[in-house]
């Protein structure tokens, strides 16, 4: 893309990291509660991470394809990357590293993070392509509103929905009514089937951001502090009678997540497309090749957590031997282990990107 908005590049790579931190603790039993997700209603830190990466997605596809024609050969382009998402994330949730690694077809999760990735991509492209912005935001209240009209009023087996963790939860069931076994939890999936239409609206939500950034408009930081405040609003008054709630994806955390979404990259924008400051470059060099990096970092954890050593995994037995000591909490040890973890790969980007080495997924 010609004149390249860096705050968006900064802001990819830097939501790429945190992903990898909140990820890779040292151990999950002591963790600080800001690097941990809500229990259910509610949210953290945390749980901006990931929907901050979908509106960026969406930012993303407004610089990409603002200027694309409706070809096959765009539509192939699309339909290619979204199955490499989907097939990168159902390898993770298959792979296992014993013969013939691949675990039991009973155990795989079908649902994900790269699963979630590619389907939102694919959809959000799509409709970009297809719909001028006046329709999209039509859309986008149509896919927010019929969620929360759909969980709230549509009874689970004659029994009234709920918000709630439980089997009267539509999004839930629906989850363990198709995937069955192949869910994150025996109860439901953070990534699930019916929670996908939000996720859609969050990415559209960040190709309107896309759109403004692209234009001739004047101080668009302002705009999008603007729109990011009243997404906050927006979304604390839906809270009210739909909860913020990430595993849900619901309607009030769509709003909420873009809203700081939105904040954020205004701030960010700022700073290094208005005023010119040279900050973030590691961030950048991370975002050139997220996709790649966080599928790594994910691989490997998962690798490390699974080869034995002694009575633990490689992955504790490093934690243990290099991390745990008498004179720190064991919450410090975990949150040094993550950075040692984040920073690895961060010196990963930087050599990938000194070499010119973009691996496009």
């Amino acid at each position: 893309m010609k004149n390249r908005v860096i705050s968006v590049d900064i802001f990819r790579g830097l939501t790429i990291v945190l992903m990898i931190l909140v990820n890779t603790p040292g151990t999950w039993s002591h963790v600080y509660a800001p690097l941990l997700h809500a229990h259910w209603h509610g949210y953290t830190p945390t749980d901006l991470v990931f929907p901050f990466f979908l509106f960026i997605v969406g930012t993303s596809i407004a610089f990409a394809y603002q200027h694309k024609t409706a070809s096959g050969a765009t539509y192939r382009k699309i339909i290619v990357r979204s199955l490499k998402l989907v097939g990168l994330g159902l390898f993770l949730g298959a792979f296992t590293i014993t013969f013939p690694f691949i675990k039991d077809f009973a155990d795989i999760r079908f649902p994900g993070v790269l699963q979630r990735i590619g389907v939102v991509f694919f959809f959000a492209a799509l409709l970009f392509m297809n719909f001028n912005w006046k329709s999209l935001i039509g859309i986008c209240v149509a896919f927010l509103v019929g969620y929360w009209l759909l969980m709230a009023y549509v009874p689970v087996e004659g029994v009234a929905s709920t918000f709630d963790r439980a089997p009267n939860n539509l999004a839930n069931y629906l989850d363990v009514k198709i995937f069955g076994t192949h869910n994150y939890k025996p109860d439901y999936d953070p990534e699930g089937l019916l929670s996908t239409l939000p996720s859609i609206a969050t990415s559209l939500l960040g190709i309107f951001t896309g759109l403004i950034l692209t234009s001739k408009r004047e101080r668009k930081e302002m705009v999008l502090l603007g729109m990011g405040a009243a997404m906050l609003v927006l979304g604390y008054l839906w809270d009210m009678v739909f909860p913020i709630n990430k595993a849900l994806w619901s309607s009030s955390f769509v709003l909420v997540t873009a809203g700081w979404a939105n904040m954020f990259l205004a701030l960010i924008y700022y700073l290094s497309d208005v005023r010119g400051i040279a900050f973030g470059g590691i961030f950048k060099k991370v975002g050139a090749n997220a996709i790649t990096i966080y599928f790594l970092s994910s691989f490997t954890g998962k690798v490390m957590g699974r080869i034995p050593v002694g009575d633990t995994s490689l992955h504790g037995w490093l934690f243990q031997k290099v991390y745990v000591h008498d004179f720190m909490s064991m919450e410090l040890s975990s949150l040094l282990y993550g950075l040692t973890v984040v920073s690895f790969y961060v010196l990963l980007a930087h050599v990938l990107y000194k070499k010119k080495i973009f691996i496009k997924v």
